[in-house]
């Protein structure tokens, strides 16, 4: 009587532990669809766009006024100039 019961309770536990596996996989499966499924956050502008009709002095200047007021570091100021003069 005593082994049939143990093994009633292993079969019951392992039963438990198998279910329990399954309902963690599927709600991992269903939060990665939902993830999958939500829009991508829209992307921060690297840095601010000039406007094409300034000059080149003109947007040298503005970029001159980004970098004294921190927006531009040294490397992103340069990376601008360089490309504004070509």
């Amino acid at each position: 009587m005593r082994g049939r019961l143990l093994r009633t309770a292993a079969v019951v536990g392992t039963a438990k532990v198998t279910a329990n596996a399954i309902d963690d996989r599927h709600d991992a499966k269903a939060a990665a669809a939902a993830e999958e499924a939500a829009p991508a956050a829209p992307a921060a502008p690297a840095a601010p766009a000039l406007a094409p009709s300034d000059d080149i002095v003109t947007q040298l200047t503005k970029l001159g006024e980004l970098k004294g007021a921190g927006v531009l570091s040294e490397a992103e100021f340069e990376a601008a100039k360089a490309k504004l003069l070509g």
